[in-house]
């Protein structure tokens, strides 16, 4: 028999993962942020047994390691009395689709509060209660954001086929 750990917790490595490197743009640092949020579930697993959603509390720990990490990477840098941030982009040696590499361009387009309402919802298939209580924001506004989102996704794929 599995334990509550094994079947609720660690079942969402992928997504946690997923999650992770969407904002991170890096597998290692992922790696790294889902082990550490595997810690921290590990240390309140009596308290993430009681909790009614215990997949939003994961959500949220996953995002604010990985903002974390991107604070520590990305301090700005002055030159010659200018400032420059180091820009994030996908790594060109990893085996990635065209299909997957457009995605990834859609999503640089977007604002950040819909590409992260479009992610939690597409790709991790979260509900809008489960995004709203995330992002700290209400279902309407998860609502509208991803209508705008999937609006401007059905315009950017129309004007890849041009």
């Amino acid at each position: 028999m599995k334990t509550f750990f094994e079947a609720y917790i660690w079942s969402l490595r992928g997504k946690l993962y997923r999650m992770a490197y969407l904002w991170l743009k890096d597998r290692a640092e992922a790696e790294d942020v889902v082990q550490e949020v595997f810690e921290k579930a590990w240390a309140n697993r009596a308290a993430l047994q009681k909790m009614e959603n215990s997949v939003g509390w994961m959500v949220r720990v996953v995002k604010n390691q990985s903002l974390q990490r991107l604070r520590e990477r990305q301090k700005w840098v002055v030159v010659d009395g200018q400032e420059e941030m180091p820009e994030v982009s996908l790594d060109s040696s990893e085996d990635v689709s065209p299909a997957v590499k457009m995605v990834f361009r859609f999503l640089k387009e977007l604002p950040e509060k819909q590409r992260e309402v479009f992610q939690l919802r597409e790709v991790e298939g979260l509900t809008y209660e489960e995004i709203a209580e995330y992002m700290e924001i209400s279902v309407a506004q998860v609502k509208v954001n991803l209508f705008r989102a999937r609006k401007k996704l059905r315009s950017f794929m129309l004007n890849q086929k041009k």
